[in-house]
């Protein structure tokens, strides 16, 4: 099937603005080794899913469909703005000549403290856990239980490569967690294995490996150093862990919403909803990678009083992703049954109508992560926290009112997503208008 006229045409309307805004925006360093590593991870996760949907049934697909968004709103949610803040506080230690030993020991201590608590939530709400969501599969819990110390150390280790400045490991252990899965996946196809469980060990397991492959022939990564007090590792921390959640409960609740609104008689439509949403979220892929090249250069224009690059920057890359969200939601609409059924198989298929949808919240979600991290860099992280909570409580609201299983969902993920966006924007304005009032005093630019 050959790709629409509509979306050729977006694609080279939004080539130019791409440019524009590389050009204007130089790509920090270690951009391209962690760009590729990102391109792998997404890559293999896609072939992960979609291997793993044509070696089980739907029902089994349904259930491994719910470890992995849960797995991913855990992990990345709670790990990743430790990973941040410890990249951060070594980067700055290291950039004063002094070592970043004892901060990383902080993070440990921190993150540590993370996984006791969740592990024994978990524990505590295993039966609604395991019975309600898993439907008993005991693989798939402890397979849940084992991501969750495995994104606690690829994150820590992680947050060190990057502060450090070892950028070609940070890209191993980006693209080793997702070829490790994927290659185990494919093992267990090949076997014959047809049960949730062991691909959902697998899951848990492929950080563990990820972290090995990086940490392969690295020294040095926690030098000795001053003492690090608590407050090294930021003070908003707490700011940044909630709006982590709270954005990882947004964009990934809709396949464990469906699995505990789904009657008896709908409890494979998880595995369908993951898999049309997995397609729907290919411009969303794609713009992680853009993320990560051109937000830090806007944080740095913030940083040395130049607001009126930053808005002219914003701006450029508000283009690209509304630009690459209306494109991802017409491919939806053109070939994304088609795509579904090919990857993973005609019986996970979903109309257009999700499709469209899904897509569309894909691109509100976007536009709200753009404008997230523009928040943060603005230093105005409650905002961001606060806009991504109104976000999260309207997909709620909107979910709970409806009738129909997969609409409700996808209604209130198109409602959330716009809601947060919309918050961002008003937050925005108003950091910026503070942020202008205060940069006569603070610096001559």
């Amino acid at each position: 099937m050959g790709v629409p006229r509509t979306l050729t045409a977006g694609v080279v309307r939004i080539r130019p603005l791409l440019h524009r805004t590389l050009k204007s925006n130089p790509l920090p360093p270690g951009t391209l080794a962690v760009g590729a590593g990102l391109l792998i991870a997404g890559a293999s996760a896609y072939g992960f899913l979609a291997v793993a949907a044509r070696a089980v049934d739907t029902i089994e697909y349904a259930r491994l469909s719910v470890l992995w968004a849960l797995a991913l709103l855990v992990g990345p949610g709670f790990f990743l703005p430790l990973e941040q803040e410890a990249a951060r506080a070594v980067a700055s230690r290291r950039a004063r000549g002094l070592g970043g030993g004892p901060a990383l020991r902080r993070a440990a201590m921190l993150g540590a403290g993370f996984v006791a608590l969740l592990v024994v939530t978990a524990m505590i709400f295993n039966g609604p856990l395991l019975d309600r969501l898993l439907d008993g599969d005991v693989a798939l819990f402890v397979g849940f239980l084992l991501s969750l110390g495995g994104y606690f150390a690829v994150h820590l280790t992680r947050g060190a490569l990057s502060g450090n400045g070892r950028f070609k490991a940070y890209s191993t252990s980006l693209a080793g967690e997702g070829l490790l899965r994927l290659g185990a996946c494919l093992a267990l196809a090949v076997a014959g294995v047809s049960g949730a469980g062991p691909y959902g060990l697998v899951l848990g397991l492929a950080p563990f490996g990820a972290v090995a492959l990086a940490l392969r022939g690295q020294h040095d990564l926690a030098r000795p150093g001053p003492d690090a007090p608590w407050t090294e590792l930021s003070s908003v921390l707490g700011w940044l862990l909630a709006g982590s959640v709270l954005a990882q409960v947004l964009v990934n609740a809709g396949p464990v919403a469906v699995k505990l609104l789904a009657t008896e008689a709908e409890t494979a439509e998880a595995g369908r909803f993951l898999a049309a949403l997995i397609v729907a979220r290919v411009p969303l892929f794609l713009f992680a990678a853009v993320q990560a090249a051109l937000l830090p250069a806007l944080a740095a224009t913030v940083a040395n009083g130049r607001l009126d690059d930053f808005r002219r920057g914003l701006r450029r890359l508000l283009a690209v992703v509304a630009g690459a969200g209306a494109v991802g939601t017409v491919g939806a609409f053109a070939i994304g049954p088609w795509v579904v059924a090919l990857f993973f198989g005609a019986e996970l298929a979903l109309g257009r109508v999700d499709l469209v949808l899904l897509a569309a919240a894909s691109a509100a979600y976007m536009v709200a992560m753009a404008l997230s991290q523009a928040l943060i860099a603005l230093s105005s992280p409650a905002r961001m926290a606060t806009a991504w909570l109104a976000g999260t409580i309207t997909f709620a609201v909107v979910t709970a009112l409806g009738d129909d299983l997969l609409l409700r969902t996808e209604l209130g993920l198109v409602a959330g997503c716009a809601v947060a966006a919309a918050c961002m924007v008003v937050f925005l304005a108003a950091s910026l208008r503070g942020a202008q009032a205060a940069a006569p005093a603070s610096s001559p630019g």
